[in-house]
């Protein structure tokens, strides 16, 4: 088979899997694997093609007729699309799997089913939002991925929780839609065709070129949750099935990113403004999410916030990118593109990961609240092992995948103190790097706080004492994500070069001006993460020495003792550390952007028996200034509605000045609005 049809039974399939759910209405259990394996059949068809397309020397495209206006039915695999469309199918494949158990249809029956064709739907969509050659064609298949989303979030829709978030997700996704309408309307008109062979290539310097990337900036960054426009993003991650979730997080969101790339790339030479736009707008979001994270006591809030970070941190690179491209800097172009799409594979992986292995701990807890668990590593030891590779990972440690991505970001940071070109570049471009090692320190204290809260010291209610390993069809998914941190990170200079390639079709640079830079930055990356990995076995090798030597000494096994507990005679899981109390000293350090609210019960006498710290922190675009606007704007309607619509004169007055303002309008010389 030919790319472009490998490509089409990849979308086709994926489409159609969850219909195979029905197949079998006496035999769930077989009829949700007969799904599952035709998801997956999808991915690795899809993989394939991308690979290749990775490969090819010119990237496979195919046209077809369509009947919809200015539509045709136009795919078009070039390096961009194929690295986005390996997570896009992978991620689905994997969560399809985990959902045999942790979502079964013999359990659930129609909800599960449900759930199953709206995620191959959805999957397929996606597929085709990052292929799509036409605007018209991106616009249905963007639909359709927004629309089944929103069925996803309110997977349990009897829930309140559920229903509030699926309105949220519901209004932010049309109000992207409107704005991308608008976007591919003004591209159409300036390009002559819906097409994006049309549009590439258009001049930057023109006023409609700034409109242009406005409400691209809009659209795609209320898809992807950058910050400010992420109001909608926890509660829906929070409320879907966690699988779902990892969808969500790990490859929905990085449709925004490809498509902010996908429409920067369609300019020749734009403007430095734009990627210093995006380069603040990035290191915003990337700070600040990570801070809302480090407040969350609900788990999988958490790992949403922490979408907003990674956001930032894409967005920084593209940012760099496109400064690269305003100044001519073939170097920084690569870094820049390279950071961003490298971390957009690596956020798909060790986030899936994150929020697989959180719904590890809430299918077998019964809860999402970290102050309620404690101590489950003796109960789900693999399950705390793959997290605590994702926790590393997204933290950006080496030699794991996070790290090899935001090396490129420090070098691309790094590389705008020199002024190499006729451009320069804002001064604070260099101030990327600082920014980004104060987040990845946030994140590591965040993931310290989960880890221990989760996972170490002893339960802390009924639902811990509840806790059991996850199954296998829930655990394998969690180790195959792990296992691409560790490969990914430990050999990123494999990737390099189909990125360079993938840098120069976005950026229309020479791609040999590419292959330095390309070689040079493996090189570095490979030399931190092997030493780091070198450092890690040493450390693994003298603590696997020192339990030998413990267990075989002449003194014989040493006594097996309670931890410290901090001079009580009776230490109790209620005397450790919360989330809360963990984070706090952090968290007031961000007080000037949080509203928290705090409820205190102090310890009182010489034996208390109740004692209460607990610390909640609201969204502050959604609760102190969405809602309230919006509030707001429905009082003063009303009563305009009231006043206007309650007095005829009134309304004779507002016909009579329209058709005053339209003679005015046709005198003046105006044509017709229609």
């Amino acid at each position: 088979m030919t790319l472009p049809a490998l490509l089409i039974a990849a979308i086709v399939l994926t489409s159609v899997s969850g219909l195979l759910a029905l197949a079998v209405p006496r035999r769930p259990a077989l009829g949700q694997a007969l799904a599952c394996a035709a998801l997956c059949a999808g991915a690795v068809l899809g993989s394939v093609a991308a690979v290749g397309a990775l490969l090819a020397p010119v990237p496979p495209a195919l046209t077809l007729p369509w009947g919809a206006p200015g539509g045709a039915l136009a795919l078009r695999l070039d390096g961009l699309s194929a690295f986005f469309l390996i997570p896009v199918l992978v991620v689905p494949a994997l969560g399809s799997v985990y959902g045999l158990a942790y979502f079964p249809q013999a359990r659930l029956g129609r909800k599960a089913v449900r759930l199953q064709i709206l995620f191959g739907l959805v999957t397929g969509a996606m597929a085709l939002v990052v292929t799509s050659a036409n605007g018209m064609l991106f616009l249905a298949a963007w639909e359709v991925m927004a629309l089944g989303c929103f069925f996803l979030v309110i997977t349990h829709h009897e829930e309140r929780e559920a229903q509030r978030a699926g309105f949220v997700y519901l209004a932010s996704a049309h109000a992207a839609n409107l704005a991308l309408f608008a976007m591919f309307a003004l591209l159409a008109r300036l390009a002559g065709s819906f097409d994006f062979a049309a549009m590439t290539g258009l001049r930057a310097a023109w006023g409609p070129a700034t409109a242009v990337f406005v409400l691209a900036l809009a659209g795609f960054g209320l898809k992807a949750g950058l910050l400010p426009l992420h109001f909608w993003l926890p509660g829906a991650h929070a409320a879907a099935p966690s699988h779902v979730s990892a969808l969500m997080s790990g490859v929905v969101l990085k449709t925004g990113i490809y498509g902010l790339l996908r429409v920067t790339g369609f300019f020749e030479a734009p403007p430095a403004s734009w990627g210093a736009l995006l380069l603040a707008g990035g290191a915003v979001s990337a700070v600040m999410g990570v801070a809302f994270a480090l407040a969350q006591h609900d788990v999988k809030r958490l790992l949403a916030y922490h979408s907003v970070e990674n956001i930032g941190i894409i967005v920084m690179a593209a940012g760099l990118a496109l400064l690269g491209r305003a100044r001519g800097d073939a170097a920084l172009v690569f870094l820049g593109f390279a950071a961003a799409v490298l971390h957009v594979v690596n956020h798909a992986t060790f986030k899936a990961l994150l929020f697989l292995g959180a719904g590890a701990v809430v299918h077998a807890t019964g809860t999402r609240d970290m102050d309620l668990l404690g101590g489950l590593a003796r109960a789900m030891p693999r399950t705390a092992a793959l997290f605590l590779v994702g926790a590393a990972a997204i933290s950006g440690l080496p030699p794991l995948n996070g790290f090899a991505s935001e090396w490129l970001v420090y070098l691309a940071s790094l590389r705008t103190v020199y002024d190499l070109g006729p451009v320069p570049h804002p001064h604070f471009a260099a101030l990327g790097a600082p920014v980004l090692a104060f987040v990845g320190s946030l994140a590591a204290a965040c993931f310290v706080k989960v880890h221990g809260t989760v996972f170490l010291g002893h339960g802390r209610s009924r639902h811990a004492a509840a806790a059991h390993e996850a199954r296998p069809a829930m655990l394998v998914p969690m180790l195959v994500l792990a296992a691409a941190c560790v490969v990914i990170g430990l050999f990123p200079a494999a990737l390099l070069p189909a990125l360079a390639g993938a840098a120069a079709q976005w950026s229309r640079v020479a791609p040999e001006a590419l292959v330095g830079p390309a070689a040079s930055a493996g090189a570095s990356a490979v030399r931190v993460s092997v030493t780091a990995a070198a450092l890690a076995a040493v450390v693994l090798g003298a603590w696997l020495l020192r339990r030998h030597l413990l267990r075989r000494g002449p003194l014989g096994p040493p006594p097996q003792v309670e931890t410290w507990g901090c001079g009580y005679s009776r230490p109790t899981a209620r005397m450790q550390y919360t989330g809360s109390s963990l984070a706090d000293a952090l968290v007031g350090s961000f007080r000037w952007a949080f509203f928290p609210h705090r409820r205190v019960l102090p310890p009182r006498g010489v034996f208390p028996r109740r004692a209460l710290y607990r610390a909640t922190v609201p969204d502050t675009a959604l609760e102190r200034g969405i809602v309230p606007a919006l509030a707001w704007t429905a009082r003063m309607a009303g009563r305009a509605r009231s006043r206007l619509l309650g007095a005829v004169q009134v309304q004779a007055l507002l016909l009579a000045g329209g058709l005053v303002a339209l003679l005015l309008w046709l005198a003046l010389g105006g044509g017709a609005p229609w």
